[in-house]
């Protein structure tokens, strides 16, 4: 089943999210419909306060080479802590939370990952490149900030300049 996905500038995605203690079929539904919905906006990521929920589980599936995203390429990321950040890289960012808006964020280049799977065993993951930016950008949801924030002062008025005029064409 899709979820809606909640959109800039609605508060909740300011919400700072819970730890998971219930490892269960609601969780286990709830991850599954995350997927659903991830798939169908065409995104990479999605952490669970994009669909309203304030706990703290992201999912990532990143494209292959051919550019696809299997069911087999899927990471279900449920109460993330990075360790050992290195190293700087730029990369252009877009978010389901704020669609249509692609900036310039730097973030860090690797990072080792820990984290607990859908049945809350204990995993440890080293990421880098495109995985290591999408694990940081969602992270950030789940501490309740958008990668705008994270725009220089002059890019983020543009940004805003931008979006209002969007706002007006939708009308």
């Amino acid at each position: 089943m899709t979820l809606p996905i909640i959109t800039y500038p609605n508060k909740q995605l300011k919400v700072r999210s819970s730890e998971v203690i219930q490892f269960d079929g609601l969780l286990h539904q709830f991850l599954d419909d995350m997927f659903d919905t991830m798939m169908s906006s065409n995104g990479i990521g999605l952490a669970a306060i994009q669909v309203a929920n304030p706990i703290r589980v992201l999912i990532l599936c990143i494209p292959d080479e051919e550019g696809n995203q299997g069911k087999e390429n899927l990471l279900e990321i449920i109460n993330p802590s990075i360790h050992n950040p290195k190293g700087n890289t730029l990369y252009q960012e877009g978010c389901l939370s704020v669609p249509g808006f692609y900036e310039d964020v730097e973030r860090y280049e690797s990072l080792t990952l820990h984290y607990q799977n859908r049945h809350g065993e204990p995993c440890t993951l080293e990421a880098t490149e495109l995985l290591a930016i999408a694990i940081q950008h969602e992270i950030d949801h789940l501490d309740g900030k958008l990668f705008i924030e994270k725009l220089t002062y002059n890019r983020r008025k543009k940004f805003e300049k931008e979006y209002k005029k969007a706002q007006k064409e939708k009308k």
